[in-house]
């Protein structure tokens, strides 16, 4: 009964339990060099779960290099969204190498993942979808989301508008490094980066490239995406608080040696300026059990 009644009801949860203060808190605290994803992932959510009917899904897609939090950032929004983290039986994820390995498997894995979407929507309105590393999607394969993604679609039994998309990718980082870079260059502080100098240049970078699984995409060309959210290259002082994270994780926030060591231990780029990290923070927790 409580299947059918989540699926005709505008008040029906399915277990969504949104925490939008814990997720701005959570952004502020933990996501460090990213003023771009705390302003744009917390207002578009908000604006987005304020309004009883949608007029179409919440579609965010995250663009940066390895290491900067694009993953992290998607964890939170399951975590104050369904209070379980990745756990929620409405957060569905999807991995291109597990889940679409093959490139000549396109129409069988576009028939697949409409089923799938379908399936899940209608046991709850309010699921999440998250496709990571969309750089090894096979191009064409995403495309059959685009419906989905529209206004005028129609789900039976289910308001398929109340859906959040998330779409996680490395594909248009040197876009994004290449204004971080002039911005440093230039004098100018990080804060001052505006998306709007991204979006475009992301969108285009993305729907250009062969080896992404937007490349030509119909969800590009009509405009499917929310926002593209741009995650910025990190530089020493954000490692160095990703390590001071950690270091407080195990119990040994003191150890503030440990974490001056491990940002001297990173690799930086470009080469003659040594600004950013090249692996963000994700070699963070290795490097802590090296100096610790």
């Amino acid at each position: 009964m409580k299947t059918i009644y989540c699926t005709i009801s505008d008040s029906c949860d399915c277990d969504f339990k949104p925490n939008i203060q814990g997720l701005e808190w959570d952004l502020y605290k933990n996501l460090y060099g990213q003023h771009l994803v705390q302003d744009i992932v917390s207002e578009s959510v908000t604006s987005f779960l304020q309004k009883q009917s949608p007029d179409r899904p919440l579609v965010l897609s995250f663009h940066g290099a390895s290491g900067t939090g694009k993953s992290m950032v998607s964890a939170m929004l399951a975590r104050h969204l369904y209070g379980t983290s990745m756990c929620s039986p409405y957060i569905h994820q999807y991995v291109p190498t597990l889940h679409f390995p093959l490139a000549n498997r396109v129409k069988q894995y576009r028939s697949d993942l409409k089923n799938w979407i379908q399936g899940n929507l209608t046991a709850c309105a309010r699921s999440v979808f998250i496709f990571d590393e969309m750089e090894k999607m096979p191009p064409g394969v995403i495309d059959v989301l685009e419906p989905f993604l529209g206004p005028s679609h129609v789900v039976f039994q289910t308001n398929y508008r109340k859906a959040i998309y998330i779409f996680i990718t490395t594909a248009g980082q040197e876009v994004i490094n290449k204004v971080t870079l002039e911005n440093r260059q230039a004098g100018r502080d990080r804060e001052e980066i505006q998306a709007k100098q991204l979006e475009e240049a992301i969108a285009d970078a993305v729907y250009d490239n062969k080896k992404s699984g937007f490349y030509h995409s119909n969800i590009i060309s009509a405009k499917r995406i929310t926002h593209f959210v741009p995650f910025l290259p990190l530089c020493r002082r954000h490692v160095e608080r990703c390590a001071q994270r950690e270091l407080c994780q195990r119990g040994e926030c003191q150890r503030r040696d440990v974490a001056v060591a491990v940002g001297g231990a990173m690799s930086y780029t470009p080469q003659d300026g040594q600004h950013f990290s090249s692996t963000g923070c994700k070699l963070v927790p290795a490097k802590v059990n090296l100096f610790l």
